[in-house]
């Protein structure tokens, strides 16, 4: 025979608070309070007149509610025709590159603190894991993603002006414009419609490099167009986390070395960096 539990009384204080809380949860987390444990309870007594406890209350919405971080989203402000061609010409771009045709780059700027986001992590129980606050400083990483050989390069600043763009742009001279001896292959760059990407100062000396560096301007508010975003995310969340620089010459240095370290791990073609002896 099947056992059988003997029935009990109704969970009356459950039911009232999911009574409460459907509709709270079901309302769009745009302009909405954030419904954490102690409101809801403050919620449920107001318009219920039960006095809930947080484990009953934890255990009643994992049923059908989970506790999760929001999401920005930039939907509402694109142009999803514009992103669908540009989107199209990438993807033909990357053929080109992959043919060996062009050299395609994603270029952006990202932004390293010296006091940057502590993340949880293991260590030895009753250790002290108080960091010192060296305070608020920041470097500007203005860098271009070679699509072919996962190549990073970085320009460091402590602002971010056309000037330092305009760096960076010389950093791309020496390796990929023209040179004695060297043919050229045409270079493709991938960039937004930022204010340092559009200055005057910034147009003429893309007119400048005009006969081997072409752009290619992304729409706005579409940085999921730009492969260098994920790397960004990996150099900052892998090769920056969990450290407090104590001035700008320390930020500095780390980053290089972060960007080197990253570049190894994502190169295509290790055996290419080695020296073999004879």
């Amino acid at each position: 025979m099947k056992a059988t539990v003997a029935p009990g009384p109704a969970p009356v204080k459950t039911e009232a608070a999911l009574r409460v809380v459907t509709p709270l949860m079901e309302a769009p987390v745009a302009n909405r309070p954030n419904w954490t444990i102690a409101r809801l309870i403050t919620e449920i007594e107001a318009h219920e007149g039960v006095r809930i406890g947080k484990s009953q209350l934890s255990e009643a919405l994992r049923k059908n509610f989970r506790w999760r971080r929001p999401r920005h989203t930039l939907k509402g402000r694109q142009n999803a025709g514009e992103i669908a061609r540009v989107g199209l010409r990438l993807q033909l771009r990357k053929a080109q590159a992959e043919a060996g045709g062009i050299v395609l780059l994603y270029g952006d700027e990202s932004e390293a603190l010296t006091h940057p986001y502590l993340a949880r992590a293991w260590a030895r129980c009753g250790a002290d894991l108080r960091v010192p606050a060296p305070g608020q400083a920041k470097k500007v990483a203005i860098g271009s993603l070679n699509h072919v050989t996962r190549q990073l390069i970085v320009h460091t600043s402590a602002t971010k002006r056309s000037s330092d763009f305009i760096a960076h742009l010389v950093q791309l001279d020496h390796l990929y414009g023209p040179q004695p001896g060297r043919p050229i292959k045409p270079v493709v760059l991938v960039e937004d419609n930022g204010p340092i990407h559009v200055s005057k100062l910034t147009r003429k000396a893309l007119e400048a490099r005009k006969h081997w560096l072409t752009v290619e301007w992304l729409p706005k508010y579409a940085p999921e167009l730009n492969d260098i975003e994920v790397v960004w995310r990996d150099l900052k969340a892998h090769h920056l986390a969990h450290q407090t620089f104590t001035d700008h010459a320390a930020l500095d240095c780390a980053i290089h070395v972060a960007v080197e370290a990253l570049n190894n791990e994502r190169c295509l073609h290790p055996l290419g960096n080695r020296i073999i002896s004879a």
